[in-house]
């Protein structure tokens, strides 16, 4: 695990949020129309919780990941960050989530131009809409593992309790951060910004 990595703030998980409920539905009607597998979306949530080193993701999505069919060697892999055993046509996408993570949610617009060309709009916001989803879940579950961990005696030395604490009160802010996505989706505002 890389020690150094900067936890997610209040604030950046207010948009974090955002962001993920703006595009969630994306996830959900690619699936639908068969755009992307549960083995591609749990791809692309290992990859993105792999970078964030969230604990409770990456059991909860171990299973699911198993679940779906994905062999213990390559979901092994994705936690260790490799790719190796990514299916040829989803190595782009799995970049792109790692790099959308690794950027704390900013990427570049040529980095989502790319995406578009590679896959389409709609197979774009599917991705897109995956990897928002997983940010939400890891901005959550690492200070509720975090503070879990620490209850257990087994604290990560990335977080304190007041961080853990703090980022516990802050879900409160959900509320208000879904009202500011819908609004914005009522005024049909970009579902990225760079």
């Amino acid at each position: 695990m890389e020690i150094g990595r900067k936890l997610y703030s209040v604030r950046e998980s207010y948009w974090i949020f955002y962001n993920g409920i703006r595009t969630m539905r994306y996830m959900y009607k690619a699936k639908d129309n068969n755009e992307i597998s549960p083995k591609f979306i749990e791809r692309i949530m290992l990859a993105v919780t792999e970078v964030n080193h969230c604990g409770l993701c990456s059991h909860a999505h171990t299973r699911k990941a198993l679940e779906s069919g994905m062999s213990c060697e390559e979901i092994r892999k994705i936690l260790a960050g490799s790719i190796d055993d990514v299916p040829d046509d989803e190595v782009a996408a799995i970049t792109f989530a790692k790099y959308y993570a690794d950027s704390r949610g900013n990427p570049s617009k040529a980095s989502w131009e790319h995406i578009v060309d590679v896959y389409g709009i709609s197979k774009a916001r599917g991705i897109l809409g995956t990897i928002r989803t997983i940010m939400i879940g890891n901005t959550y579950g690492i200070p509720w593992s975090s503070f879990f961990n620490r209850l257990r005696g087994n604290p990560d030395p990335r977080s304190s309790l007041r961080y853990e604490i703090t980022m516990m009160l802050g879900t409160f802010l959900v509320p208000f951060s879904l009202f500011h996505a819908l609004i914005s989706e009522l005024l049909r505002k970009p579902i990225i910004n760079f």
